[in-house]
Order: C-alpha cells, then structure tokens, then sequence
C-alpha cells in the first residue's frame, strides 16, 4: 500500500467512523456506560474480597427483611 493509499484509507475510515457517531450517538453513549458498569462491578469485587465472608442463610435473612 502507498502512502498516498494509505492516507486516503485513514480518511475514509475518520469520515466513517464520525458518521457513525453522529448518526448513531447512543453506540457511544451504550458502550460508554457499560464500560462505567464494569468499572463498579470490579470496585465492588474487590471491596468483597476485602471483607469477611457471609452464610448464604444471613444473606436471605436480610433481603427477606427488606421486602
């Protein structure tokens, strides 16, 4: 590939890619916000893993109370 090829490609790609976006803002938006969801779920499990372990039985207790 030239580098004329090789730059006209990459302009293309960038118009796309902005196209898309533009048109299709909530992909971004989706991805973005599963990307934060993900981010939680890792801080959540490691904040467990620095606690002390709970019966399954408590666990229940619990949520029956809260209902």
């Amino acid at each position: 590939m030239t580098a004329v090829e090789e730059r006209r490609l990459k302009s293309l790609l960038k118009d796309a890619v902005i196209e898309v976006l533009q048109e299709r803002h909530d992909l971004l938006r989706d991805a973005f916000q599963e990307s934060l969801e993900d981010v939680a779920m890792l801080r959540a499990i490691q904040d467990g893993q620095k606690t002390r372990l709970t019966s399954r039985k408590k666990i229940f207790q619990r949520l029956a109370r809260a209902v």
